[in-house]
């Protein structure tokens, strides 16, 4: 899973039939240890309501594919939206 913030919205008229009534978002994922470089963004579909500024809980490859008994072209879906995180003592918070 991918930790992220949502910095945009996606829409596309032409697309798959499958996709058709999905909301796509662009993620940035968040930067968890110092010394990791920041990871491009990415497009991810949303079926939980998430929106421009929410911090997010991001699946991606086959397991994003799967949802309701079909097989649809996706990598990454928001499979929750992020209330806090905590770390260990004597850790930083995110």
């Amino acid at each position: 899973m991918v930790i992220g913030t949502v910095i945009g919205n996606l829409w596309a008229t032409r697309k798959e039939e499958n996709l058709t009534g999905l909301k796509f978002l662009v993620v940035q994922p968040e930067q968890l240890e110092k010394n990791n470089p920041l990871q491009p963004a990415f497009i991810a579909v949303d079926r939980i309501g998430a929106g421009l500024g929410d911090r997010v809980m991001v699946t991606k490859g086959t397991p994003a594919s799967y949802f309701e008994d079909a097989n649809i072209p996706i990598d990454a879906l928001i499979i929750g939206i992020i209330d806090a995180i905590e770390k260990g003592r004597g850790e930083e918070d995110y």
